[in-house]
């Protein structure tokens, strides 16, 4: 019996030694991984390759890249130039026009007036705003004078409705009808970005005088319903939308560079618009609009929909406190029932067989169709991005997080947002 025993513990010291070496490499193994949060870091180089071959190839003039996994920052860097007719270099800590990334922090104030009860998100906006109980869908329309007549509703335009895109109104200046685009202009409505002294109190009774796409709820069209809704803010909170918007979610997160419009001690941080002009970036002009919105005019003008300039840092933090459901550093904006709830299918089968659907806030990856493509995460990614060229995408499921950050308008053959989400994503190695 001793000598069985003695065997035993002799072939469990033999096999402790010679399983050492592995043990020690597993070791190693997982220190690299914890750096990278499971992300290969070899795999994570090709993103840097990808990003300075579209700028030696001209597809953009650089921007700043921001990968999280697990609640951690793992991949933070800034590429190309910023103003490529003065030789700027782009920083980490550079501020961007987000635009449309607006929406998503548009909805989480309504969300967190939601949660306290203010009001169900099935309730007619007329009952806030009354100029839109006048609101009917697009009839007949005149192209002489931009003129127009509507049919009644058959069903009101909801709260839900227009966190959704599901009400009908369109989107002026982007507007995919020209009919619609008439009908802002002639109203003389504010679509996002102006340095001009007018206020949403002002702007959205003249959107609820335009006419729908659709009945609300039969369609999706994306539209100035999140301007809406910062209103809509205003009226149930009695703060100034910037106010609330400071006070409830960029204070409480320690988003420090995330405004409407910058102070000055941050303006010199906001990298310009360039666009491509034959074989050079130059800094970017329109008399559309005013392109430095951010920094200068009356500093007024606080659109839901697109009116918000950030970082890469700043959006991360926003999106890892989703991805938290609703808490960021000890600090709860929304219970994990809201979140749960945004971030369901809130619009049928009208991207029916399209690889994402439509929430609260984001735009969706589905498992029926999203997964199966191949390169946009799993299912539950939520994503969106804006009108200057930026991008974003979270997956619940990898606790991973992606943003490229870029300043661009016109097309130059930029391919960089796609292969960025599909290169992040073939980088997970656990």
């Amino acid at each position: 019996m001793k000598t069985f025993i003695y065997l035993f513990a002799s072939l469990l010291f033999l096999g402790s030694c010679r399983q050492q070496p592995e043990t020690s490499y597993t070791a190693i193994r997982s220190l690299k991984g914890q750096e990278t949060e499971g992300l290969d870091p070899d795999r994570l180089n090709r993103i840097d390759q990808m990003i300075e071959e579209a700028i030696a190839e001209g597809e953009i003039p650089g921007g700043v890249a921001l990968i999280a996994r697990n609640g951690k920052i793992v991949y933070h860097k800034a590429f190309g130039q910023s103003n490529a007719e003065l030789g700027t270099a782009f920083e980490k800590n550079d501020i961007f026009r987000i635009a449309s990334q607006t929406k998503a922090i548009t909805s989480t104030a309504v969300m967190i007036l939601w949660e306290e009860g203010h009001f169900q998100l099935d309730e007619p906006i007329s009952k806030y705003i009354p100029e839109f109980e006048n609101t009917g869908v697009l009839a007949t329309f005149v192209e002489s004078d931009s003129s127009f007549t509507t049919s009644p509703l058959s069903t009101p335009i909801t709260i839900r409705h227009l966190l959704t895109h599901t009400s009908g109104i369109g989107y002026g200046m982007i507007d995919g009808d020209p009919r619609f685009r008439k009908a802002f202009a002639k109203a003389e409505i504010i679509d996002a970005f102006t340095a001009e002294a007018v206020t949403l109190k002002e702007n959205v009774p003249k959107i609820a005088q335009m006419p729908l796409h659709h009945q609300p709820g039969e369609g999706w069209t994306y539209s100035e319903g999140l301007d809406v809704l910062g209103r809509f803010v205003e009226i149930v909170s009695g703060m100034p939308f910037d106010e609330f918007l400071k006070s409830r979610i960029f204070d409480p997160l320690g988003m420090e560079d995330t405004w409407f419009y910058l102070p000055e001690q941050l303006s010199d941080r906001l990298v310009p618009v360039q666009y491509k002009d034959g074989g050079s970036w130059k800094v970017f002009e329109t008399d559309v609009f005013n392109i430095n919105y951010p920094v200068e005019g009356a500093r007024n003008f606080f659109s839901g929909g697109a009116g918000l300039s950030s970082t890469a840092r700043d959006y991360f933090v926003f999106l890892q406190m989703m991805l938290n459901k609703g808490v960021y550093n000890e600090v709860r904006l929304l219970s994990r029932t809201t979140v749960e709830t945004m971030m369901v299918n809130q619009i049928g089968d009208h991207w029916e067989g399209a690889p994402s659907d439509f929430n609260l806030a984001f735009s969706v990856v589905n498992a029926d169709h999203g997964v199966a493509k191949g390169g946009l995460g799993g299912p539950g990614t939520f994503e969106w991005g804006g009108y200057f060229n930026t991008q974003y995408f979270a997956d619940p499921g990898e606790q991973v997080i992606g943003i490229l950050m870029k300043q661009t308008q016109g097309n130059a053959g930029d391919q960089t947002g796609w292969k960025f989400k599909q290169m992040v994503f073939a980088a997970i190695a656990d």
